[in-house]
């Protein structure tokens, strides 16, 4: 049966140990922060790794400590008797670096300058993320991770860790994800940058030293995201063409002589650029939101981090050999209206781990939700997970 796992509380971890980066830069020392749940048996066999996608964070599931209201973002999915069993599996949430949910990022002080990293901080990749996880699982003790899994971007990191650490992954859930992004891909995420680059507020990265946020940025970078996360059907059944006010599409305005604009014609309709449309409010709404709680500067190095991310670029494009040294068994889910990361860009994972005769399991979920659908409920999605760990459990067992 299904249950809350209850209030939660996430632990800082320090690592002193340089980072080398993949752009050959080092991170003398840093904070993650982590959130776990369940119990890790003896012999440590039953961890499960889960990574986040752009705007999410440590806080995978249950109720924050310090806010009732805050619920973890994959709260369906993991928890005692849910699909990610806690009753049986160890389950780790890592935010990764840059973010701003806690771990070092750019509104963390340089200890070199006295002052907020801002615009310095440096551009981190999938692959470095992936590398300090694996200095979490460390710490744990956790020499093989029973499975890791990730929806987009967090998929991202979940098949770069079957690369990167082909003997510490058991099991490769890679849901709503791609194995590198479109230019179309790129060319949204420019476009959401240039906006918060653009803002007066920006002030070069440094805005923490003027007291301001680029909130106009930030505002509408998050209503361009939105619209790729959710589906033309989906945006039609919720909003449609709906009016806010039935008055709303033109005002009628008098100067007293029956005419509309006093110029003489009888054109007396005034068009307004006020929020009209339903999905117009909805996609404010959003806007205004992201901008009181995300950072600006980890909205444009995690949006680079998605550009960035091919693993098959080191071996000419090749993505079954890049693939070839892998061990791990994968799950890889796809959504039918999932635009954004669409079905075709899983088959081509699936393709290039049948090449190099890897076990995977691969379903297409038709649900109409475009790719948030990874974060909803579903039931044929979430029965398909929890059969999945149904039979890691066996492996393992748990």
């Amino acid at each position: 049966m299904e249950s809350s796992i209850g209030i939660v509380t996430p632990q800082r971890m320090h690592f002193a140990e340089p980072l080398a980066l993949q752009n050959g830069s080092t991170l003398a020392g840093y904070d993650l922060m982590v959130e776990t749940y369940g119990e890790l048996n003896a012999d440590r066999s039953n961890a499960v790794l889960v990574c986040h996608a752009l705007n999410a964070s440590h806080h995978v599931a249950g109720i924050a400590a310090d806010n009732p209201k805050d619920i973890g973002w994959w709260d369906n999915m993991v928890g005692p008797g849910k699909p990610l069993d806690t009753n049986r599996f160890f389950v780790i949430g890592v935010n990764n670096l840059g973010s701003c949910f806690g771990s070092t990022g750019p509104m963390s002080l340089n200890e070199a300058t006295g002052t907020p990293y801002g615009a310095r901080f440096p551009v981190v990749t999938v692959e470095d993320w992936v590398n300090a996880q694996a200095r979490v699982a460390d710490a744990f003790g956790i020499r093989k991770f029973a499975a890791v899994m990730g929806g987009s971007l967090g998929g991202m990191q979940a098949l770069a860790w079957s690369i990167m650490y082909p003997d510490r992954v058991g099991h490769c859930l890679v849901i709503a994800s791609t194995p590198k992004l479109s230019a179309q891909n790129i060319a949204f995420n420019e476009v959401a940058r240039s906006a918060i680059l653009s803002d007066p507020d920006f002030h070069g990265g440094d805005y923490y030293a003027h007291g301001v946020v680029p909130r106009r940025g930030l505002r509408v970078a998050r209503m361009i995201g939105h619209i790729t996360y959710l589906s033309d059907e989906d945006m039609a059944t919720k909003f449609g063409r709906a009016l806010r006010r039935a008055e709303a599409l033109v005002d009628e305005v008098k100067d007293g002589s029956g005419n509309g604009n006093g110029n003489g014609k009888d054109d007396g309709y005034r068009f307004s650029f006020d929020v009209e449309f339903e999905v117009e409010s909805y996609l404010r709404y959003q806007g205004d939101k992201f901008a009181e709680y995300f950072d600006a500067n980890t909205y444009l190095l995690i949006t680079r981090a998605l550009d960035y991310f091919d693993p098959a670029r080191t071996v000419g494009g090749d993505l079954a050999k890049a693939l070839s040294h892998t061990s791990a068994k994968y799950l890889i889910v796809s959504f039918a209206t999932d635009w954004r990361f669409a079905p075709a860009r899983s088959r081509e994972i699936v393709k290039a781990l049948l090449d190099t005769r890897r076990t995977v399991s691969y379903a297409e979920i038709d649900a109409p939700h475009g790719h948030d659908a990874f974060l909803l409920t579903d039931a044929r999605y979430h029965n398909l997970v929890r059969a999945y760990y149904e039979r890691i459990a066996q492996e393992v067992g748990v």
